[in-house]
């Protein structure tokens, strides 16, 4: 089982990068390996909005789609995923977006997740940590594209 965390000083303000990663639907643009999103359904909730979307992610021979309900809670900063159907057993991330002192802020992501193919589940944890470390700067980069 797979995890990963990451703690980033980004040079833009809190609320940027929320609106970035909670923009789901535009992945597909700047995300490695995510080949479409689709959003299922939006409904508001206590401090915030959750979201169903579907993901496609394509990597060489492997392609699979998953859908996760996405709860975004923007006062908080905060970005909570959770799996509900694909081909994994589990998986789970949570972003956190908080004001810098020195500007900008500061960005925690972590994610957990296991494959329910072993194969699948021994090939990703050869490149996990580089795989994912891109993910979080296709972040950085695509903010650096909208935000300067």
């Amino acid at each position: 089982m797979p995890s990963h965390t990451e703690h980033r000083h980004m040079p833009y303000s809190a609320e940027q990068i929320f609106d970035l990663v909670a923009d789901v639907a535009r992945y597909p643009e700047f995300l490695p390996w995510t080949a479409a999103a689709r959003i299922r359904s939006r409904r508001p909730i206590e401090g915030g909005e959750q979201i169903e979307a579907d993901l496609v992610i394509s990597f060489k021979v492997f392609r699979e789609r998953f859908g996760s309900r996405v709860e975004l809670y923007p006062e908080a900063r905060r970005i909570d995923t959770a799996y509900l159907d694909g081909p994994f057993k589990y998986m789970i991330s949570h972003w956190h977006m908080k004001p810098a002192e020195d500007g900008g802020c500061v960005v925690d992501f972590s994610v957990d997740f296991e494959f329910r193919n072993p194969v699948l589940q021994r090939l990703i944890g050869v490149v996990f940590d580089q795989a994912m470390r891109r993910v979080v700067g296709a972040f950085e980069t695509r903010a650096r594209e909208l935000y300067g």
